[in-house]
């Protein structure tokens, strides 16, 4: 079914078996013979879970094996407001930035292939610090058996949702068969959610765009979703806008299309029982309370909540969740300093966290010279936390 490359994992004699089994499957349900499908697969099963349990534990003796696993219901609680998943910004130490900001916001892993973690064995792309919870990891792929693994191996590292992303239009990622070209093949999607669900038992879900290209969405995107439910998706987070596949860079993308929240709202009025979240152009808390008024059961937040951490993740406890106090940008620095001084202990640059602490002064007095000097100063060699002191205490006399 799937080419097998000699040493690497994945290539036991069983795998193979197994590769070909959940290949026949696909196979046979683009045919239709879902019954069949169905008994086939939960025959193989438990075998499954095994294969992968090797796979895991033969990429990397140091795996983290420990099971946390959130209860799905609990996700979809936190996932009332969630950070989106963004290219070279939402990395680990964004991740634990944003935690200290928010106890209660679903946080979101940069993209990561499901080819780099099975084929590449790449499984330091999956660290985190047990402080991110609730976390999410989103994979991009289009290989059934391809993500089970992947999903697997992040499973076991302990993230609380498997997120397929299905909304990116970069043109790395359409070369791979992935991202927002697979919204032209929603069964390839369906075949790709069945096969994640049988092998994980944290929450599935999908990232997606309203449509792309010439597509229709009001035509397109309820079918896409239907079958997204009917694969056994647990939610849904919608771009409103459609993506643009050629003519429009992955920036043009996140601006130019004209946003659908209205459709958006129709889809949650067509399926009320699938948590549904929109994302899309929300650059205030108020949007998001507006929206969720409106009968969505979340809004996650972009380019908003990176660039103005305290203003956007810093306030979403006691504004979405009822607890905890609006966060102080000087007490963030502050927390932040032990982690710092950890990554420099274990060999990490500076800039490589306070390249996501920029906006922490966003709108305040002193924010200027906050980013100037954490721009300046923490890439010059042997830069340390005494640096961060120095720029705090010249901010609070702005």
């Amino acid at each position: 079914y799937r080419p097998v490359t000699p040493g690497v994992a994945g290539s036991s004699p069983v795998n193979r078996a197994i590769s070909f089994v959940f290949g026949l499957c696909v196979a046979v349900t683009d045919c239709g013979r879902k019954e069949f499908v169905s008994e086939l697969i939960a025959c193989v099963d438990d075998g499954h879970r095994m294969i992968c349990d090797y796979c895991v534990s033969s990429k990397d003796h140091r795996i983290n094996m420990r099971m946390y696993r959130m209860h799905g219901t609990q996700v979809r609680q936190h996932a009332r407001i969630s950070v989106a998943p963004m290219m070279d910004c939402t990395d680990r130490h964004c991740r634990y930035l944003h935690r200290q900001l928010s106890d209660r916001a679903l946080l979101y892993t940069e993209m990561i292939t499901s080819a780099a973690l099975v084929r590449g064995q790449a499984v330091h792309l999956l660290d985190f610090n047990d402080e991110e919870h609730p976390v999410a990891v989103q994979l991009g792929g289009s290989d059934p058996i391809e993500l089970a693994e992947a999903a697997y191996m992040a499973e076991k590292r302990g993230y609380d949702e498997i997120n397929l992303n299905v909304g990116c239009p970069s043109n790395r990622v359409q070369s791979g068969a992935f991202g927002a070209v697979l919204m032209k093949t929603p069964q390839i999607v369906a075949n790709c959610i069945e096969a994640i669900k049988r092998t994980v038992k944290v929450d599935v879900t999908v990232k997606c765009r309203i449509g792309i290209d010439q597509q229709d969405p009001v035509e397109t995107l309820p079918d896409f979703l239907k079958r997204l439910v009917d694969a056994g998706c647990d939610r849904v987070i919608i771009h409103a806008r459609k993506a643009w596949l050629s003519g429009l860079n992955p920036r043009e993308n996140r601006h130019i299309p004209p946003l659908d929240y209205p459709l958006v709202l129709k889809m949650k009025d067509l399926h009320p029982d699938l948590h549904m979240s929109i994302n899309g152009g929300v650059v205030s808390l108020a949007q998001a309370h507006e929206l969720i008024s409106r009968g969505l059961d979340g809004v996650m937040i972009g380019r908003s909540a990176y660039q103005r951490p305290v203003d956007i993740v810093g306030r979403v406890d006691r504004q979405f969740y009822g607890s905890g106090i609006d966060a102080d940008p000087a007490g963030i620095v502050h927390k932040m300093i032990p982690y710092i001084e950890s990554h420099l202990r274990s060999g990490g640059r500076l800039h490589q966290i306070t390249r996501h602490m920029l906006g922490l002064f966003a709108g305040r007095p002193g924010a200027r010279l906050w980013r100037r000097r954490l721009s300046q100063d923490s890439v010059r060699v042997n830069a340390g936390v005494d640096m961060i002191s120095t720029a705090l205490r010249q901010v609070a006399c702005e």
